[in-house]
């Protein structure tokens, strides 16, 4: 079962497929299956021409596995995933042409 354990949207910037993004969801997934659990950081850049444009387009869309292995969705192992996300997705977003502004919040985080 695929779970967002943690999703907010921030002001960004990049283009792709020659489309100007302004904005970006960044997530930590789990996906945890016959005693299998995985954790990837993910981030997808999407254009938010206004207040009200949160329609995601996956065109501009990168993750990056972080745990693969036996067991089942811990806390304590998604606490420190989300200690390293913020530099995950700067990697991901910087290897891409883009930027995430981790000071501009566009709306309040959600967790799962």
């Amino acid at each position: 079962m695929e779970l967002n354990v943690y999703e907010q949207y921030f002001e960004a910037q990049g283009v792709f497929s020659e489309v100007e993004r302004k904005g970006a969801l960044v997530m930590l997934v789990s996906d945890s299956e016959r005693g299998m659990i995985t954790y990837k950081a993910a981030v997808t850049f999407f254009p938010h021409r206004d207040e009200e444009d949160y329609a995601i387009s996956y065109d501009a869309y990168f993750e990056k596995f972080i745990y693969e292995g036996k067991g089942r969705r811990s806390r304590k192992k998604e606490a420190a995933y989300l200690e390293q996300l913020p530099e995950i997705i700067d990697q991901l977003a910087e290897e891409n042409g883009a930027e995430v502004f981790w000071d501009k919040p566009l709306r309040e985080a959600r967790r799962g």
